[in-house]
């Protein structure tokens, strides 16, 4: 079983940036992972996803070109980069992993206690 834990985040104005980190522990495996942000009131929606093996990944329509997640195995560690952040980015942020490469958070597990961005006008 594996476990997550969100870090990075904060309050920065539009137009900043910042770095997510997910650290995974216990029972580590070759999972893809995923970043997941939720704010007040709204579903949780899909940010971005990295895959083990080939660093695959994919990106929501309202962060491409904006947001960067990589990952490197050897810290089991995977990162968000943003950048041009925006007022309607501020949510609470939270990675999963999923043993099959997916774009729907319920496919994914090990979430942490989320890290809360916050971008201001």
């Amino acid at each position: 079983q594996v476990q997550l834990e969100e870090s990075g985040g904060g309050l920065v104005q539009a137009g900043g940036s910042l770095r997510l980190s997910c650290v995974a522990s216990g029972r580590t495996s070759s999972f893809n992972t995923g970043w997941f942000r939720q704010a007040p009131g709204k579903e949780r929606e899909f940010v971005a996803a990295i895959s083990y093996f080939t660093a695959y990944t994919h990106y929501a329509d309202s962060v491409k070109d904006r947001f960067t997640i990589s990952r490197d195995n050897a810290k089991n560690t995977v990162y968000l980069q943003m950048t041009s952040l925006k007022p309607e980015d501020t949510a609470i942020y939270y990675c999963g992993a999923a043993a099959m490469w997916s774009l729907a958070s319920q496919q994914y597990s090990g979430w942490g206690q989320g890290t809360q961005v916050t971008v201001s006008s």
